[in-house]
């Protein structure tokens, strides 16, 4: 994957941070975007240690501001390999998930914009590039709260991750004859920042539903990212790759 460029969202933190570690570490040019500042010192430390890569603090939900940063990335690299939706949030009360009698709109809104809508924009603004290289990789960054029992996510965000899963195999089937491919991964109990927002007791549960009785990594999920951009999958595509510890059996 060596020279490719690839646009990572929720780079800051987490997952996020992971998925662009490894991709630096495989040689990939990288633009990470974030709504934290501390994307800054990530990009920074990646070019200090020989890497390529450029920080882009802002809003995913903003249209406009995704329609202008992909035209930019389109005039100065006249290309865009890979496209990583990764940023997700998930709204709580107390580190424990709201009840959908108790949920607001505005909870439902902010978590589809962020969680669905934003990778629509993102994806709906790459292709055109995509399709005049007649190659490209998107991965989008699901749950597995969107494949099976939700014990610990909300409405929203359960709603939202298995929305993301049914876009992508739509947009797979519209964009295979063009070299584009379009998979999602489906996260189970990873150590994250988000994550850790659970209470004590909801975390145990979580855990002894894990067969490998162990919590993934950031590192586990971005093993599954780089090979879904590389060439190595290059026939696999509309598919969803389950990464948590054998968690989806229970």
């Amino acid at each position: 994957m060596s020279g490719r460029l690839a646009l990572v969202t929720g780079a800051a933190r987490g997952i996020g941070l992971g998925i662009a570690t490894r991709l630096f570490e495989e040689g990939v040019e990288l633009i990470l975007v974030d709504v934290l500042d501390e994307v800054k010192a990530t990009a920074e430390d990646f070019n200090q240690r020989g890497g390529k890569a450029e920080a882009v603090k802002m809003d995913i939900t903003d249209e406009g501001a995704v329609a202008s940063l992909i035209s930019d990335v389109g005039r100065r690299h006249q290309r865009l390999d890979i496209l990583v939706n990764n940023a997700g949030i998930s709204i709580k009360r107390n580190g424990e998930k709201i009840p959908l009698e108790e949920t607001t709109a505005a909870d439902w809104t902010r978590t589809m914009s962020v969680n669905l809508t934003a990778p629509f924009i993102l994806c709906r603004a790459v292709l055109p590039i995509m399709r005049r290289a007649g190659w490209g990789r998107i991965v989008n960054i699901s749950s597995q709260s969107g494949r099976t029992r939700p014990e610990s996510t909300n409405g929203p965000y359960a709603s939202s991750k298995a929305g993301l899963i049914g876009f992508s195999r739509v947009l797979a089937q519209e964009v295979a004859d063009g070299g584009i491919t379009v998979n999602s991964i489906a996260p189970g109990i990873i150590e994250t920042p988000l994550q850790a927002m659970y209470g004590a007791h909801v975390q145990q549960a979580m855990l002894s539903r894990i067969p490998m009785k162990r919590k993934g990594t950031p590192a586990d999920i971005a093993a599954a990212v780089a090979f879904l951009a590389s060439d190595d999958a290059n026939y696999i595509t509309g598919t969803v790759i389950d990464v948590n510890g054998g968690m989806f059996m229970t």
